[in-house]
């Protein structure tokens, strides 16, 4: 995925296609996400996270191998739904997989390991991305920003997709009786029913930050290409570097967080990246709009887990999943209609707009959650009072 994040949009460009139509493609993929989410989760407790996980694997495959073997908007616009199947497959499953594999005292650090290891294969993937389509132009002859070069560099992620496949299979998931899916199917609407309100709070900040995401982060490849006139090397490189700068940030929030506490957290580290978003959108000199991509995506994404983890310690085991799958479609929604909405910025006025849009959208979620959480030193509630109630 590190490779195709990189190359999927030079890819869509070189066939002739604008930003536009990008824009357009994270959309569909997201609404596919959006409308799915719950379904699935409530499928995905019936039918095991371990099969959640390996059919995610499978239509990534297929999903990025059809793209690059027979490209055409059609063939796009269909794919990009199905590639929102299989992400949105693997936001039910992961953190409820993760949550059931841990303990209480692990657990933090067990979801940003995850999110660290992820983004170091980003890394990797993001490096040999920059570099992959002038070695396949140069066996083939040809442009190493044509479709042909970009193209047979997809064909290989979809091959890297399916093997991803294979370590899934020795995975052992923890049995659940036909008696506790059955007492599970009713848990969600249940806890929804009796925490309204927490559940506003968990997640409308994290609604304005995937709409705010949504303005610039699909599009950071081509932002630097067209406003800073870098080659797919150096991109590459840039994301590579970046990828690795966020999952160190990620290894070390843990026992910040034990310090400062969850939310404390966030709120500090997101709160911190917003100058960094002006400076990487806004400076016309590429030293400083590089390092401020390193910093911004390192403060803004270290604490995704924490948070996470966060949300997942407020609800009893059988609503996990159910809200795990909000969660997913609270960050599809928001992306869902940003991108189009963006890209049509992009093609009248640059980039400008997107990043102030992104910069008011981010300090709003930060000031929610200090007012929800930390107003007159406001102790969140405790896990204990909000996952066993009275009886």
């Amino acid at each position: 995925m590190g490779i195709y994040r990189l190359l999927f949009n030079f890819y869509v460009l070189s066939l002739g296609f604008d930003e536009a139509l990008l824009g357009k493609l994270i959309t569909t993929s997201q609404f596919t996400a959006l409308g799915l989410a719950l379904p699935l989760g409530y499928l995905v407790d019936l039918w095991g996270r371990k099969n959640a996980l390996l059919t995610r694997s499978i239509l990534l495959s297929i999903a990025v191998a059809l793209m690059a073997i027979w490209p055409s908007k059609a063939m796009f616009y269909a794919m990009n739904g199905l590639f929102g199947i299989a992400r949105s497959l693997s936001s039910v499953a992961m953190a409820p997989f993760l949550m059931e594999n841990s303990g209480e005292e692990e657990r933090t650090y067990l979801f940003s390991l995850s999110s660290g290891l992820r983004m170091g294969s980003v890394f990797v993937g993001s490096w040999l991305g920059g570099y992959l389509p002038t070695w396949i132009a140069k066996l083939q002859g040809a442009s190493p920003t044509s479709s042909l070069a970009y193209g047979n560099a997809l064909t290989g992620v979809a091959v890297l997709a399916f093997l991803g496949f294979l370590p899934l299979i020795f995975l052992r998931p923890v049995r659940v009786s036909a008696q506790e899916k059955a007492d599970n199917t009713f848990a969600p609407l249940t806890f929804a029913r009796e925490n309204p309100t927490l559940l506003g709070k968990l997640m409308v900040p994290s609604l304005l930050i995937s709409i705010g995401a949504g303005f610039f982060m699909p599009f950071m490849n081509v932002f630097f290409r067209v406003v800073h006139n870098q080659s797919d090397q150096v991109i590459g490189t840039l994301f590579a570097w970046g990828s690795l700068a966020m999952g160190i940030g990620l290894m070390i929030a843990p026992p910040i967080a034990d310090r400062l506490g969850k939310i404390k957290l966030v709120v500090l580290t997101q709160g911190l990246s917003i100058p960094f978003m002006g400076l990487l959108g806004f400076s016309p000199i590429f030293a400083l709009s590089a390092s401020a991509y390193y910093v911004r995506l390192t403060l803004m994404n270290m604490s995704n887990p924490i948070y996470q983890t966060f949300v997942m310690e407020q609800v009893k085991q059988s609503a996990r999943s159910t809200v795990a799958s909000l969660t997913s479609m609270i960050w599809s929604f928001g992306r869902a209609f940003s991108p189009s909405i963006s890209g049509w910025f992009q093609v009248r006025y640059g980039f400008g707009p997107p990043f102030a849009i992104a910069m008011t959208l981010y300090g709003t979620a930060v000031t929610m959650y200090w007012f929800f959480f930390l107003r007159k030193n406001r102790r969140v509630p405790s896990v204990a009072k909000l996952t066993h109630p009275p009886t």
